[in-house]
């Protein structure tokens, strides 16, 4: 049986949902979705399909906006987009067996498509059409959509196919792949494919993938490692992975982490508060999971491009989830490798080798009971927070005037949760 994949991704989803809820046309409107009380640098989660047909580009920042385009300036509802793509995936499993699903994004999903073709005696650009039509009749959201002989094919199908037919539903198998994107530019248009893989690939005077498969693939390998295989498989348009593959991967090592792009530029005394303040929260994630950890790696950014960014890993004696020792030994390590002459913008903390509490471990200088005291308390504080939410119990640095810990816990990802009603906030109209 041949195999066939969707990808299906909702048309600039934020934005989308900020029409539909209005009653707006999202093809016709402008609309961005932002926060305009972070200035106007403020970053455009989403820009509608009207603004990009004015050149305005998605992920651009306010300013970027040309003065003389009027716009509406929506902000950021997380919750309400989270509702709406379940809400969506409830559509794709009225057609789909949930196990056929793979959810890649909040906008984006992959469907094993390749019994259905049978099931529901249709072609399956019918199916697809007849599941975006669904999508846009019930919630407003335009989908576009690739179809594919594997995952790879319907990805760069919907990304690059997709765009240039009517119906906004593009198809690749291997042959006609090799037709129309063997010699498509830029190459950063490929899935999978960074600036700064594009930037090494130059060196072989390489622009297109037809131009990996003219390389001698011993030079790829010791250029990209084990990651040549990828890219020599994805030049020939082939993809083994299937969404069965996906579902049933176990990782063989687990890590946890946590990162923030800070609300402004902060000093070495501000940002080592900030990472106090992730260590205690990261550390009931662990006490929550039932897990410990021997590894630490710390990341921080400067808002001087120019300043590269500085931190590192450390690999513990012990496996541990205590809240002090964790702070002492992060701290440490920004002290050690933090340039305090620059400001900071973003930090990330991250642990490795997590595995079960049950193999926690203590040396000669631990106080057993100590520890199982704050642990104890610990699990207090996380039942609290559960019943009468994150701000329900706080600490008094994070009273602090450059903590973040109260004002980051309304958000969803970095970005205001907001509500299912647009009316509770009010929009910027700007120009």
């Amino acid at each position: 049986m041949e195999k066939y994949y969707l990808c299906i991704d909702l048309k600039s989803f934020y934005a989308s949902c900020e029409c539909a809820d209005r009653g707006l046309n999202s093809l016709t409107t402008r609309l961005v979705v932002a926060d305009p009380s972070r200035g106007k640098g403020a970053l455009c989660l989403a820009v509608s399909p009207a603004l990009k047909e004015l050149g305005v580009k998605n992920r651009c920042r306010l300013f970027e906006i040309p003065k003389n385009i009027d716009y509406i300036c929506a902000i950021p509802r997380m919750k309400r987009y989270m509702e709406v793509s379940a809400w969506i995936y409830s559509i794709y499993r009225k057609y789909i067996a949930e196990e056929d699903i793979y959810v890649y994004s909040i906008d984006e999903c992959f469907i094993d498509v390749s019994t259905y073709k049978e099931i529901y005696k249709m072609e399956i650009r019918d199916l697809a059409k007849i599941i975006i039509d669904d999508v846009f009749r019930t919630t407003g959201i335009c989908a576009t959509a690739g179809i594919g002989t594997n995952l790879f094919l319907a990805k760069i199908a919907l990304d690059i196919t997709a765009k240039h037919v009517d119906d906004h539903i593009g198809f690749l198998n291997e042959e006609i792949f090799k037709k129309e994107i063997w010699h498509h530019k830029p190459i950063t248009d490929v899935w999978s494919i960074s600036y700064g893989t594009a930037k090494r690939l130059l060196k072989y005077n390489v622009n297109d993938l037809y131009g990996i498969t003219t390389i001698n693939e011993d030079l790829l390998y010791k250029e990209f490692g084990i990651n040549a295989e990828i890219l020599i498989d994805h030049a020939y348009g082939i993809e083994p992975l299937t969404i069965k593959d996906i579902k049933n991967y176990k990782s063989k090592s687990n890590s946890l982490s946590l990162s923030q792009i800070l609300f402004e530029n902060y000093d070495y005394e501000s940002a080592l508060l900030v990472l106090k303040e992730m260590i205690d929260l990261s550390s009931l994630e662990l006490i929550e999971k039932k897990v410990v950890i021997s590894s630490i790696s710390l990341y921080i950014g400067y808002a001087d491009d120019l300043r590269s960014p500085t931190g590192g890993n450390r690999r513990l004696h012990e496996f541990t989830q205590s809240r002090e020792k964790l702070i002492d030994y992060f701290v440490s390590l920004f002290k050690e490798t933090t340039d305090p002459n620059y400001l900071i913008r973003r930090i990330g903390i991250s642990y490795g080798n997590v595995v079960d509490e049950k193999y926690e471990t203590f040396d000669l200088f631990t106080d057993e009971n100590k520890t199982k005291k704050e642990k104890k308390l610990q699990k207090s504080i996380i039942e609290i927070k559960k019943k009468y939410g994150k701000n329900s119990i706080i600490k008094g640095m994070d009273l602090e005037s450059k903590a973040t810990t109260i004002k980051r816990n309304n958000l969803v990802g970095g970005h205001n949760a907001g509500g299912s009603n647009p009316e509770d906030y009010e929009d910027g109209k700007t120009n």
